[in-house]
């Protein structure tokens, strides 16, 4: 996400971090690199304008000036305006209606709606703890009904039948009226897309608004449409009072220029990040931390809600207690790490929401994009026997040869997965020792972006 951004304002920044004084001169420099970089992410030219503006007029003043580190003090500045440009803060769902809540999905043919419906009805039941009803008004692809059928059952949420026959409103009123007779807490209905943005479906849309009144219109649109997505949201939002934006395919767009253009060109805030096409990679909008993130700052605190929201607590839990037994982590428990890494998107997932990740080699971040790292890992654990497993000491010379052949590996790396096995197993103990897990926590703040801290911290 935002790999061709992070990466030039990295470098440009780099530059200026350790000056010892700002002047005009280099902050003027600075700042037309950062320009570039912006229009190259097909960030919007008035929000680019509008940008560079405010971070000129706060870096030449006193802010500045008076900093003990000027370089610091005005990346600092960079990123206060970077979370200003995309809207402060996360601005969460409004659903404090007489239930059943109702949200309204709107957006182009192809934008990702109804993989939407499902992402966004899977949060709402696990995160908010809702019950969620979907229903689909699209009336023109019998194909987008199966969908969301599809979808629903596979995120165990409600689904209201429909068929082309029917009339959008009259679909929609009937399953909020199902949802009411059922105490159903939230009803979202899936709208018909178009190809371009046309007078029907514009009135079509207007027609089905006035009639369901719902607490929240989302807007559905593809980030890897660059600008072009914050004029679309513009045109739907004349014509409907959204209330927020989804970005989706977020995973894909290596420029950034929607995420950065929506919240000036719309006035409406970014709600939700499609980050995958699993039904689990919606993510909320935090500007605070994409800005981080932008600036190759990382995501600690995104990072850390995911596993802990990843992780088996009940087998975290009885892991935890058998090392604290005494009880060794063995090659058993470091595979069911790595397992449960897989189910939380996988180590690349994990990596880019650490600091510093774009300053590691190419050729390693390209082993853990396309998966290679953890699939050899726990190919060559396979290849062990239970009795290696428990007690990995007892491998040596022929038993690493043998384990190598059989899982399609070489010899070093055995050795590598043996030694980032002992450095996971000196972690455990750290965790289990008294005060342990504070350590780690305290060893972990110290990787967020100045002002940031710790979630209960």
């Amino acid at each position: 996400m935002f790999e061709n951004l992070t990466d030039r304002l990295s470098r440009t920044l780099k530059n200026i971090s350790g000056r010892g004084r700002l002047t005009e001169e280099n902050v003027k420099e600075t700042l037309r690199e950062v320009r570039m970089a912006l229009l190259e992410a097909d960030v919007a030219l008035p929000v680019v304008r509008e940008f560079v503006n405010s971070v000129k007029e706060r870096a030449v003043g006193q802010e500045v000036s008076k900093s003990l580190s000027p370089g610091q003090a005005f990346i600092k500045i960079v990123q206060s305006e970077l979370e200003n440009a995309m809207g402060e803060a996360n601005e969460a769902l409004d659903l404090s209606a007489q239930p059943p809540a109702v949200i309204m999905m709107a957006g182009l043919q192809g934008a990702g709606k109804t993989t939407s419906v499902a992402k966004l009805s899977k949060f709402l039941r696990e995160r908010e703890k809702k019950s969620v009803l979907v229903v689909s008004a699209d009336v023109y692809r019998p194909a987008a009904i199966k969908q969301l059928e599809t979808l629903a059952a596979e995120v165990d949420v409600q689904f209201f039948p429909s068929d082309v026959s029917q009339k959008p409103v009259d679909i929609a009123n009937a399953a909020i009226a199902h949802a009411k007779l059922k105490f159903i807490d939230v009803v979202i209905v899936d709208t018909a897309g178009r190809l371009h943005v046309d007078e029907a479906m514009m009135d079509e849309i207007k027609e089905l608004h006035a009639a369901v009144k719902p607490v929240e219109t989302l807007f559905v649109v593809d980030a890897m449409t660059g600008q072009d997505a914050a004029n679309t949201a513009k045109a739907f939002n004349e014509a409907l009072p959204l209330t927020g934006v989804v970005l989706t395919k977020v995973d894909g767009d290596a420029r950034g220029g929607a995420a950065l253009s929506i919240r000036h060109i719309t006035g409406k805030p970014i709600k939700f990040l499609g980050v995958g096409e699993k039904t689990d990679a919606l993510e909320a909008f935090h500007p605070d931390r994409v800005a981080s993130r932008i600036l190759g700052m990382g995501d600690v605190l995104s990072l850390i809600e995911e596993v802990e929201r990843g992780v088996d607590q009940e087998k975290a839990m009885k892991l935890a207690a058998k090392v604290k037994q005494g009880g060794n982590f063995d090659l058993e428990d470091f595979r069911e790490q790595l397992q449960q890494m897989k189910n939380m998107g996988g180590m690349m997932n994990m990596i880019e929401k650490l600091p510093g990740v774009g300053q590691l080699p190419p050729e390693a971040l390209a082993q853990v994009q396309d998966g290679k790292m953890t699939g050899q890992m726990e190919a060559i654990i396979n290849s062990m026997t239970p009795g290696e497993r428990q007690r990995p000491d007892i491998i040596k010379g022929s038993r690493k040869r043998r384990i190598a052949m059989g899982s399609g590996t070489q010899i070093q790396d055995v050795n590598r997965l043996l030694k980032q096995f002992t450095q996971m197993q000196k972690m455990m103990k750290k965790m289990s020792s008294k005060g342990g897990m504070k350590k780690m926590m305290r060893g972990m703040s110290g990787m967020l972006p100045p002002g940031m801290k710790m979630p209960g911290r």
